[in-house]
């Protein structure tokens, strides 16, 4: 069955819209941080797994790293064990880090690798165990007490943050042609493992790796102001602003916060955008509009 005339010209401008960024970004690298709703819906999860594939076909060398909070808070259900939470960060003793990493780095891990293997690619799951990836510090969170006494200490037990990466893995397997998919967890000083928040580590392997693009998938439009309106094409000042405002407060605060730090750190731009939109990564990189928020 042939295209009608119109659906071709659609067709075709598309296209003819999509080769300059091919040129652009050909040989660059584009860490594309997974989570969200593009994680669980079948559909999203197809759209996305060609996304990648189509970019390392084009040239573009993508990095996936992926969270998994909702399948470790699954498992953990199903064992019976309790979850406790301090400031959205999950308490995490000895046993939950065990299941922290069955479900990071093997089960949701394998099943992006196969996912994208399926569409044409060649994907290679890692930890940061792997290769000395990722170092990791315990983390420290203090919680605010009633009054004028000073804030409280809480030990979160197995939650760290980046304390440095190592990407020679990650080198190696992008210029054999592979795709790298990270689980967020690293390795202290004393051999233990730590949970790390996967947008931390995007932007920080996004920093090392020297990255044209940060992405992040969310459950929102991207960064809205205090309107409603989605807001794009910020500076890091203009961000600034934004966030001594109160525009941007809650659970897009930490996002935007990292994507800050990647565009200090050199990398070219940050996208916040919508993951429940099918194709949100090819849009997002191969068209005008895009879907999301752009920092540079």
């Amino acid at each position: 069955m042939s295209l009608s005339a119109e659906a071709a010209t659609r067709v075709a401008k598309v296209l003819s819209e999509a080769l300059p960024y091919i040129r652009r970004f050909r040989n660059r690298t584009v860490v594309i941080k997974y989570g969200g709703n593009a994680m669980v819906d079948e559909s999203l999860k197809q759209s996305f797994a060609r996304d990648v594939v189509l970019m390392k076909t084009v040239g573009v060398n993508p990095v996936v790293v992926h969270g998994g909070g909702p399948q470790i808070g699954d498992l953990l259900g199903r064992l019976g064990k309790e979850t406790e939470f301090v400031g959205g960060m999950r308490v995490t003793d000895s046993e939950t880090m065990d299941v922290v990493e069955m479900v990071l780095g093997g089960l949701v891990n394998k099943e992006i690798v196969n996912l994208i293997n399926r569409h044409g690619g060649s994907a290679v799951g890692l930890t940061g165990k792997d290769g000395d990836l990722i170092r990791a510090r315990k983390l420290k969170v203090a919680q605010k007490r009633e009054g004028d006494d000073p804030p409280e200490i809480v030990d979160l037990g197995h939650v760290g943050e980046v304390e440095s990466i190592d990407v020679s893995v990650v080198d190696m397997l992008v210029r054999g042609n592979f795709i790298p998919v990270i689980a967020p967890i690293g390795v202290g000083e004393d051999g233990r493992s730590y949970n790390i928040n996967a947008d931390l580590v995007a932007g920080k392997v996004a920093e090392v790796l020297g990255a044209e693009k940060l992405i992040l998938l969310t459950n929102t439009p991207g960064l809205l102001g205090k309107g409603g309106e989605l807001l794009t094409g910020l500076s890091t000042s203009k961000v600034d602003e934004l966030i001594a405002d109160g525009t941007i407060h809650g659970g897009m605060l930490p996002k935007i916060r990292c994507a800050l730090e990647a565009v200090r750190g050199g990398v070219t731009s940050a996208h916040i955008i919508d993951g429940r939109i099918r194709h949100a990564v090819m849009v997002e990189l191969f068209t005008d509009e895009g879907v999301g928020t752009l920092i540079r």
